[in-house]
């Protein structure tokens, strides 16, 4: 028989603000235990939550974003249910009444575009967190995440495999943290994924039981997760068991996933609405407002970078992968350098550079003015591309301007024909068998004699008029 995964995920976003979502409580990562905690993140008896506009912004953008609805009214709701770090022994959440209903992500598998679509994004609360390495035998509790506030985009259940999971995570990322409502960081648990995985009957339309894989900060550990996860549940069907719902774990040292509880329904949280907090009410010329100080959507730009620089469509689509690269093209463009070079160097030797080094295009050594200097030396033939990449990695190293490293080390490559000409029948006299073999048809062997010139002008001359001298000599 033959099986079809069903996937579906729940990604909790944190949004960028300063505070939590219902305190003044700083969200700053990395400080001491309770630390930044507020009468009302720790459940004080009469402490009242105070919704953060910040967030609610946040949450617009989003809906913005994915073309999906912004509800004028949505509610709060208290999700009950006990956990260690959760003070209240319930959760400030949203459920019948969403902040945001509907929208699509599209993600590129391979050479294969397909379109997920969101069911809703709705504002909540975190929980604390439990602490055990350093405690000593015992659970420590820190509620400095307590009150963070997060956006959790549920998508339908409409992936298929470990890889579309994956490609929609990423473009999830990628968008969230382009419109700049997160910073993204998922070591720090800023973005973190649940994923719901079923099997079923190829062809057949009911799903299958699901089981939910909790707070996967890491596309690898996703992938791997989904592809065990999936393997598992068939079979456990194979050999005759039944799935049951329940929330599971992955564990990347034994690349398994292991049972944490059986998961509860929507019943089983009784939810109803927060008493302590009106509806969230959204104007009109609030969300146009939040408009129109969004800026450029990743698809808008990538239609418009085809356009206005003539870029196929694959390279539009990598250089706004994400939107420092894409400032960063721009202004390398602005200053001066041809649109489809810019995009060769940015994809190639820079993109190249910087995974080698792990950092991101913020952080390169060579700036867009910079790098756009020397792709300008490549385009008036001042240096061919092969003495540029020489000059870029020293540019990396140094800080020292294409122009700089050009003077200093005698680089400019020789437009003087006469001197070509000399150093072509220099090395035509010195190869007489590869030119008596390029004559008598074996055209391959003019690579050999171009090489030869190259060389012996030590990189210097211009490739394409010693091409074309060479080609006139051997004809």
């Amino acid at each position: 028989m033959k099986w079809e995964v069903v996937i579906g995920l729940e990604v909790h976003t944190q949004l960028s603000t300063q505070s939590k979502i219902f305190s003044s409580a700083s969200t700053a990562y990395g400080a001491e235990p309770n630390t930044q905690t507020s009468v009302v993140d720790v459940a004080m008896p009469g402490a009242l939550p105070v919704m953060n506009r910040g967030a609610v912004e946040r949450a617009i953008q989003l809906g913005l974003a994915i073309g999906g609805k912004i509800n004028r009214k949505s509610i709060f709701a208290r999700k009950n249910y006990f956990y260690p770090d959760l003070p209240k022994g319930y959760q400030i959440s949203q459920f019948e009444l969403p902040v945001v209903e509907g929208g699509a992500i599209e993600i590129q598998v391979g050479d294969v575009t397909k379109v997920i679509n969101v069911t809703r994004a709705h504002l909540e609360e975190d929980a604390g967190k439990s602490v055990h390495e350093d405690c000593h035998g015992m659970t420590g509790i820190d509620l400095n995440r307590a009150g963070t506030p997060l956006l959790e985009i549920v998508s339908e259940p409409e992936m298929r495999s470990a890889a579309e999971a994956v490609a929609y995570a990423k473009a999830l990322h990628s968008l969230v943290t382009w419109i700049g409502i997160c910073d993204g960081n998922m070591q720090e648990g800023s973005f973190r994924c649940d994923v719901n995985v079923s099997v079923r009957p190829e062809g057949q339309q009911e799903l299958g039981t699901r089981r939910e894989i909790k707070n996967l900060n890491s596309f690898k550990f996703m992938e791997q997760a989904i592809k065990f996860e999936t393997q598992w549940q068939i079979d456990q069907i194979e050999d005759g068991h039944k799935i049951q719902q329940a929330t599971i774990l992955f564990d990347p040292d034994s690349g398994e996933t292991r049972m944490m509880r059986s998961k509860e329904d929507a019943h089983d949280y009784r939810y109803f609405p927060d008493p302590d907090l009106p509806p969230l009410c959204i104007s009109e010329d609030w969300i146009e407002r939040v408009k129109s100080e969004m800026s450029e959507l990743p698809q808008l730009m990538r239609e418009r970078f085809s356009t206005q620089y003539g870029l196929s469509a694959y390279d539009a689509s990598t250089l706004t992968s994400s939107k420092d690269m894409a400032v960063y093209f721009e202004a390398m463009v602005a200053a001066g350098a041809d649109a489809k070079l810019a995009a060769n160097w940015i994809m190639g030797d820079v993109s190249a550079t910087l995974n080698r080094e792990e950092k991101s295009i913020s952080d390169s050594p060579v700036s867009a003015a910079a790098l756009a200097s020397l792709v300008k030396r490549v385009m008036d033939n001042t240096i061919n591309n092969k003495t540029a990449k020489d000059v870029l990695k020293k540019m990396w190293e140094s800080g020292d301007t294409a122009d700089v490293i050009i003077e200093r080390d005698g680089l400019k490559q020789t437009t003087d024909t006469g001197a070509i000409e000399a150093i072509i029948d220099e090395v035509l006299a010195a190869n007489a068998k590869a030119v008596e073999e390029y004559k008598s048809g074996k055209l391959a062997a003019i690579n050999s004699l171009m090489g030869q010139c190259m060389k012996a002008s030590k990189g210097k001359a211009n490739p394409g008029m010693v091409t074309e001298i060479l080609t006139k000599k051997l004809s």
